[in-house]
């Protein structure tokens, strides 16, 4: 049985295929659809689309088309529901990618509890250890969400928290935000899609220990997965730049509510294609598909795509996570140690630029997840493939760094008699293996 297409395949994922087949053949769609639900008030609540109040009056309904102003056209057509038990605001944007937001959330806590439930009732099961990673896993959409709950459909500023760790991640400022407040639906449905995929090759690896038939050859048989300390480095750095690649790719968005790309000088598109685009992706690329990506970058011939891939890698890593001349990190393309000597009062000779925020944990964990994580792996993938993508493989299970192999067919035995013919299964040779041979009558 061979896989299937690459372009299905693909399709399968970003579908969710293996997800949803887990949910519906464990009779788990009220499960998901109560936490969904759930999650979306919560959500409502917190961010001020739904205001529980005593109100005079009978019930009253309006659909706004705009404001005068012509601002936040992303909120338009709204609606607005007034009643004796409080007010509704639906704005369009917001309305959608929180029922989006909510529909992701429902899915993973419900894959989250499915696998808890199974774990704990089967706790002898090998390769349990790979399946508690899994039930933590699971929960990632959930957590992801909770995190900035109510950001996706704040019309006031009730959800400050959420939003302003979403300013953080993203390089922005929380006025920014509230006011350009698109982005914060765009970040919302970005991460949890990017945590729902996770969740999604996750169960298409360990999937056998959830007793899950995988739809093509990926799911893992308990005894092959791999775990122990290596691959929980592997899996943290994976998690790591999973992590910052999203953010550091969202960023530039947030970026385009203050400049606009059609002005946007050379050193700036280079920021924003080079050092934002190209090493976001790449991150995000190792993280979800280490097997298919290692097979790709480590061919036994070079190519030029592959060296164009490398020289591109090498001096975008290089631009982040150390120096740009003056001229290049004035123009909007700083790297680490043109935002250290900004912080330190050198000239801007020196090609020092002010960081985005004040010494604190936010500009140090900026410094380290995105310029130092994602442009170091960026050069260390460029000098050396294979040994950057080393730790990345340690977490991969066998079925994500080689192709399966056809289950041995059975051969004849030469010498079985008419009678009593009997049938031993072939090596990966082709050669029968050792059997007994049928008993004479």
């Amino acid at each position: 049985m061979s896989q299937e297409p690459s372009l299905l395949r693909a399709f399968s994922i970003l579908s969710l295929a293996e997800t949803r087949r887990y949910v519906r053949e464990s009779h788990a769609r009220m499960m998901a659809a109560f936490f969904a639900i759930l999650y979306a008030l919560g959500s409502m609540t917190f961010g001020g689309m739904l205001v529980l109040a005593h109100v005079e009056g009978g019930y009253t309904t309006e659909v706004i088309w705009g404001n005068a102003l012509g601002i936040g056209v992303w909120n338009y057509p709204g609606l607005l529901v007034v009643a004796p038990w409080g007010y509704l605001e639906l704005p369009f944007l917001a309305t959608w990618s929180m029922i989006f937001v909510s529909v992701g959330v429902g899915i993973g806590i419900a894959v989250a509890i499915l696998i808890s439930a199974r774990l704990i009732r089967d706790r002898r099961r090998a390769g349990a250890a790979s399946g508690t990673v899994g039930s933590v896993a699971g929960l990632t959409p959930a957590m992801i969400a909770l995190v900035t709950l109510g950001a996706c459909c704040s019309t006031t500023a009730a959800a400050t928290a959420g939003v302003g760790l979403v300013a953080r991640a993203s390089g922005s400022t929380l006025n920014n935000l509230l006011v350009n407040n698109w982005y914060l639906d765009v970040f919302q449905l970005t991460v949890v899609f990017v945590a729902l995929l996770a969740q999604e090759l996750l169960l298409r690896v360990y999937g056998g220990l959830f007793g899950l038939a995988s739809l093509g050859r990926e799911v893992e048989s308990p005894t092959t997965a791999p775990f122990g300390g290596r691959a929980l480095a592997g899996g943290a750095l994976r998690a790591g730049l999973l992590l910052a690649g999203v953010t550091w790719f969202l960023a530039v968005l947030a970026e385009w509510t203050t400049v606009s790309p059609v002005g946007a000088s050379a050193a700036l598109w280079y920021q924003w294609i080079v050092q934002h685009f190209f090493l976001a992706s790449l991150a995000i690329a190792v993280a979800l598909f280490p097997g298919p990506f290692s097979r790709a970058v480590l061919p036994k011939a070079s190519s030029l795509a592959l060296w164009t891939l490398r020289a591109t890698a090498l001096v975008g890593g290089l631009s982040l996570a150390t120096w740009t001349p003056p001229l290049v990190a004035l123009g909007g393309a700083p790297g680490l140690v043109n935002e250290l000597f900004g912080l330190w009062g050198l000239s801007a000779a020196w090609g020092a630029v002010l960081p985005v925020y004040p010494w604190g944990i936010a500009l140090a964990a900026r410094w380290i997840a995105q310029y130092v994580l994602l442009g170091g792996f960026a050069v260390a993938l460029a000098l050396s493939p294979a040994r950057a993508l080393r730790p990345i493989l340690w977490s991969a299970s066998a079925a994500a760094r080689s192709e399966p192999t056809e289950a041995p067919m059975p051969v004849r035995s030469p010498d079985a008699r008419a009678t009593g013919d009997l049938t031993v299964p072939a090596d990966r040779t082709g050669h029968a293996s050792a059997a007994p041979t049928a008993s004479e009558p």
